[in-house]
Protein backbone atom coordinates (compact mmCIF):
# COMPACT_ATOMS: atom_id res chain seq x y z
CA UNK A 1 0.00 0.00 0.00
CA UNK A 2 1.41 3.15 -1.05
CA UNK A 3 1.99 5.80 1.93
CA UNK A 4 -0.37 8.84 2.10
CA UNK A 5 0.98 12.40 2.12
CA UNK A 6 -0.04 13.25 4.88
CA UNK A 7 1.80 10.26 6.91
CA UNK A 8 5.38 11.45 4.98
CA UNK A 9 4.60 14.97 5.45
CA UNK A 10 4.59 14.04 9.53
CA UNK A 11 6.69 11.41 9.48
CA UNK A 12 9.75 12.33 7.72
CA UNK A 13 12.55 13.09 10.39
CA UNK A 14 16.11 14.18 9.86
CA UNK A 15 17.91 11.16 10.22
CA UNK A 16 21.63 11.31 11.95
CA UNK A 17 22.45 7.41 11.94
CA UNK A 18 22.83 5.14 9.20
CA UNK A 19 22.92 1.19 7.77
CA UNK A 20 26.05 0.42 6.13
CA UNK A 21 24.21 -0.27 3.44
CA UNK A 22 24.42 2.14 0.28
CA UNK A 23 21.07 3.58 -1.44
CA UNK A 24 20.85 1.36 -4.94
CA UNK A 25 22.04 4.58 -7.83
CA UNK A 26 18.50 3.42 -9.62
CA UNK A 27 16.77 4.91 -6.32
CA UNK A 28 18.85 7.73 -6.10
CA UNK A 29 17.86 8.47 -9.81
CA UNK A 30 13.99 7.90 -8.95
CA UNK A 31 14.93 10.46 -6.17
CA UNK A 32 16.30 13.19 -8.27
CA UNK A 33 13.31 12.34 -11.22
CA UNK A 34 11.19 12.95 -8.14
CA UNK A 35 12.74 16.62 -6.93
CA UNK A 36 12.81 17.83 -10.12
CA UNK A 37 8.74 17.80 -10.38
CA UNK A 38 8.99 20.26 -8.05
CA UNK A 39 7.50 23.80 -9.01
CA UNK A 40 10.15 26.20 -10.45
CA UNK A 41 9.47 30.03 -10.95
CA UNK A 42 9.22 30.53 -14.81
CA UNK A 43 10.18 27.38 -15.52
CA UNK A 44 13.64 27.73 -15.57
CA UNK A 45 14.55 24.86 -13.34
CA UNK A 46 17.93 25.60 -11.94
CA UNK A 47 18.76 22.62 -10.20
CA UNK A 48 21.71 20.32 -11.03
CA UNK A 49 22.99 17.31 -8.99
CA UNK A 50 26.12 15.94 -7.91
CA UNK A 51 26.49 12.19 -6.28
CA UNK A 52 28.92 11.41 -3.54
CA UNK A 53 29.00 7.82 -2.69
CA UNK A 54 32.90 7.51 -1.48
CA UNK A 55 33.11 7.95 2.45
CA UNK A 56 36.49 9.25 2.12
CA UNK A 57 35.70 11.75 0.12
CA UNK A 58 33.21 12.72 2.11
CA UNK A 59 34.87 12.58 5.60
CA UNK A 60 37.75 14.92 3.60
CA UNK A 61 35.14 17.35 2.89
CA UNK A 62 33.37 17.28 6.47
CA UNK A 63 37.16 17.92 8.33
CA UNK A 64 37.67 20.93 5.64
CA UNK A 65 33.72 21.98 6.77
CA UNK A 66 34.77 22.05 10.23
CA UNK A 67 37.75 24.08 9.57
CA UNK A 68 35.88 26.81 7.34
CA UNK A 69 33.01 26.52 10.13
CA UNK A 70 35.51 27.09 12.82
CA UNK A 71 37.28 30.25 11.09
CA UNK A 72 34.38 31.82 10.41
CA UNK A 73 32.61 31.75 14.36
CA UNK A 74 34.00 34.86 15.51
CA UNK A 75 32.00 36.66 12.90
CA UNK A 76 29.04 34.45 13.29
CA UNK A 77 27.88 34.07 17.22
CA UNK A 78 25.05 31.92 15.51
CA UNK A 79 27.89 29.16 14.90
CA UNK A 80 29.08 29.10 18.20
CA UNK A 81 26.84 26.69 19.23
CA UNK A 82 28.62 24.66 17.63
CA UNK A 83 32.08 24.70 18.52
CA UNK A 84 32.54 21.93 20.34
CA UNK A 85 31.22 19.72 17.57
CA UNK A 86 33.40 21.08 14.91
CA UNK A 87 36.15 21.07 17.38
CA UNK A 88 35.72 17.49 18.10
CA UNK A 89 38.16 15.13 15.41
CA UNK A 90 35.19 12.23 15.60
CA UNK A 91 32.21 14.09 14.29
CA UNK A 92 31.58 13.81 10.69
CA UNK A 93 29.19 16.65 9.45
CA UNK A 94 27.62 13.92 7.23
CA UNK A 95 26.99 11.32 9.54
CA UNK A 96 29.24 8.07 7.51
CA UNK A 97 25.68 8.45 5.46
CA UNK A 98 26.29 5.96 2.52
CA UNK A 99 25.15 8.60 -0.46
CA UNK A 100 25.22 12.55 -0.40
CA UNK A 101 23.37 14.52 -2.94
CA UNK A 102 24.17 17.87 -3.69
CA UNK A 103 21.54 19.99 -5.21
CA UNK A 104 23.08 23.18 -6.86
CA UNK A 105 21.50 26.20 -8.08
CA UNK A 106 22.18 28.12 -11.43
CA UNK A 107 22.82 31.87 -10.21
CA UNK A 108 21.29 32.69 -13.57
CA UNK A 109 17.58 32.41 -11.98
CA UNK A 110 16.81 34.48 -9.40
CA UNK A 111 14.76 32.29 -7.63
CA UNK A 112 17.73 29.23 -7.39
CA UNK A 113 17.78 28.69 -4.12
CA UNK A 114 13.57 28.58 -2.93
CA UNK A 115 13.17 26.37 -6.62
CA UNK A 116 16.23 24.11 -5.14
CA UNK A 117 14.74 23.88 -1.60
CA UNK A 118 11.48 22.54 -3.27
CA UNK A 119 13.20 20.12 -5.21
CA UNK A 120 15.03 18.97 -2.13
CA UNK A 121 11.57 18.72 0.13
CA UNK A 122 10.43 16.41 -2.69
CA UNK A 123 13.26 14.26 -2.84
CA UNK A 124 13.54 13.63 1.43
CA UNK A 125 9.58 12.96 1.07
CA UNK A 126 10.01 10.38 -1.71
CA UNK A 127 13.17 9.03 0.32
CA UNK A 128 10.97 8.37 3.65
CA UNK A 129 8.36 6.91 1.69
CA UNK A 130 11.30 4.02 -0.09
CA UNK A 131 12.22 3.70 3.27
CA UNK A 132 15.25 5.62 3.02
CA UNK A 133 16.16 8.76 5.82
CA UNK A 134 17.63 11.90 4.83
CA UNK A 135 18.79 15.02 6.33
CA UNK A 136 19.89 18.52 4.83
CA UNK A 137 23.51 19.28 5.99
CA UNK A 138 23.88 23.23 5.86
CA UNK A 139 27.07 22.84 8.00
CA UNK A 140 28.38 21.72 3.80
CA UNK A 141 27.31 24.39 1.87
CA UNK A 142 30.25 26.23 2.17
CA UNK A 143 32.68 24.20 1.43
CA UNK A 144 30.76 22.43 -1.33
CA UNK A 145 31.19 26.15 -2.76
CA UNK A 146 35.12 26.11 -2.83
CA UNK A 147 36.54 26.16 -5.89
CA UNK A 148 38.31 22.83 -5.11
CA UNK A 149 35.48 20.66 -4.53
CA UNK A 150 33.45 22.48 -7.51
CA UNK A 151 36.17 21.05 -9.66
CA UNK A 152 36.29 17.89 -8.57
CA UNK A 153 32.13 17.60 -8.88
CA UNK A 154 32.58 18.98 -12.36
CA UNK A 155 30.20 22.02 -11.26
CA UNK A 156 30.45 25.37 -13.28
CA UNK A 157 31.43 28.59 -11.21
CA UNK A 158 28.12 29.80 -11.76
CA UNK A 159 26.26 27.15 -9.25
CA UNK A 160 25.94 27.44 -5.90
CA UNK A 161 24.92 24.77 -3.84
CA UNK A 162 21.36 24.74 -1.82
CA UNK A 163 20.91 21.37 -0.23
CA UNK A 164 23.53 19.29 0.30
CA UNK A 165 21.54 16.27 1.44
CA UNK A 166 22.68 12.86 2.79
CA UNK A 167 20.64 9.66 1.84
CA UNK A 168 20.79 6.16 3.71
CA UNK A 169 18.96 3.97 5.39
CA UNK A 170 18.08 4.73 8.93
CA UNK A 171 19.73 2.88 11.69
CA UNK A 172 16.98 3.26 14.78
CA UNK A 173 13.44 5.44 15.24
CA UNK A 174 13.82 9.23 15.33
CA UNK A 175 11.09 10.52 17.51
CA UNK A 176 8.94 13.38 16.14
CA UNK A 177 10.30 16.65 16.91
CA UNK A 178 7.51 19.44 18.74
CA UNK A 179 6.26 21.79 16.99
CA UNK A 180 5.31 25.21 17.94
CA UNK A 181 1.97 26.50 17.01
CA UNK A 182 1.71 28.41 13.96
CA UNK A 183 2.19 32.17 14.14
CA UNK A 184 -0.76 33.76 11.89
CA UNK A 185 -0.89 37.17 11.83
CA UNK A 186 -3.82 37.54 9.91
CA UNK A 187 -6.38 36.15 8.35
CA UNK A 188 -9.15 38.46 6.14
CA UNK A 189 -12.16 37.38 4.74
Amino acid sequence: MMMQLKEAITGRRSVRAYEERPVPGELIRELIGMGICAPTASRMQPWAFAVVENREKMREWSDKAKELLLGRMADNPYLRQYKAAMENKEFNIFYNAPCLLLIYGDTASPNHVVDCALAAQNIMLAAYEKGVGSCWVGFATQVCNTPEIKDALGVPGDYRPVAPLILGYPRGQWPPVPRREPVVFSWIK
